[in-house]
């Protein structure tokens, strides 16, 4: 294997990089968003269609619980923006980042129960309670998988890399 450069240093003002960072962190909100409206719409939509009547009360909870979390997963992706809109020019800019990556952070597992939580609804109404069960347990296992447990391990293999190639350590 050919031998990487290390990564250059960026070369930025404290809060340059607080300004890279949320730029950053707003492009990762916009992606999230998408999905997230898209769901909550869809969830909105379902109490007014013929066939909401006929739900079980095991459906209908599944339904309400899954429609607060999409809206409160909304609510935490959006938040950001209001955040720095509230505190804008304050010279906190670093503190915002901080305070929004981790509402993003908490909404990502928020989204992830919403996700589960509607794939349990649909696949419930149309293959059964086992069926739904299934299909939310494995729609949350798929998302802890790719985004929790991937990013730790991509996270060590990097570590372990780094490690590997440092100054004085033999091959």
């Amino acid at each position: 294997m050919a031998e990487q450069p290390p990564l250059a240093a960026r070369h930025e003002t404290p809060l340059e990089r607080a300004d890279r960072n949320f730029a950053e962190l707003l492009q990762e909100l916009r992606v999230t968003q998408t999905g997230v409206q898209i769901l909550f719409a869809f969830l909105l939509t379902l109490a007014f269609t013929q066939r909401f009547p006929s739900l079980d009360s095991v459906q209908r909870a599944t339904y309400v619980i899954t429609l607060l979390l999409s809206m409160l997963a909304a609510a935490l992706f959006t938040a950001p923006a209001a955040l720095h809109r509230a505190l804008f020019q304050q010279n906190v800019k670093p503190v915002i980042v901080r305070v929004s990556s981790r509402l993003a952070h908490i909404g990502l597992y928020v989204l992830m129960l919403a996700f589960s939580g509607s794939v349990l609804l649909v696949v419930d109404v149309t293959l059964g309670r086992g069926a739904g069960i299934a299909a939310g347990a494995s729609t949350l296992a798929v998302c802890l998988a790719l985004w929790s447990v991937l990013p730790r391990l991509v996270d060590h293999v990097r570590s372990a890399e780094a490690r590997a190639e440092a100054p004085g350590r033999e091959p």
